[in-house]
């Protein structure tokens, strides 16, 4: 099965609150959102950004607007306030998630 960076087929957002990150990714495509719902899945996307985040990663389908939105727990070092990270807001996290390789969905 071929595979393809999740960027060629999707892109996303990160925001936080706290020691949370919240990633959403949306399709480029909308006839690609069964599709990624099918295949980027919370233990997925935990396994892919593991060096990143200790804590949960929660799944939410939004298909009224073609969206999977990721809730990651322990992922910010502590949070902007009190972490020392170069990236304490951890908008870095949404384009190291659109490197996760995925089946390509034309194979």
């Amino acid at each position: 099965m071929t595979s393809v960076p999740l960027r060629e087929i999707a892109h996303a957002r990160a925001g936080d609150k706290g020691n949370t990150a919240i990633l959403s990714v949306f399709p480029l495509d909308d006839r690609h959102y069964q599709w990624i719902t099918k295949h980027v899945t919370a233990d997925q996307v935990r396994k892919h950004l593991a060096d990143y985040i200790t804590g949960d990663v929660v799944r939410y389908e939004v298909p009224l607007i073609c969206g999977l939105q990721f809730v990651c727990t322990e992922a910010l070092d502590g949070g902007v306030t009190t972490s020392l990270a170069l990236d304490s807001h951890g908008k870095s996290l949404s384009s190291r998630l659109l490197g996760m390789r995925v089946p390509s969905p034309t194979a």
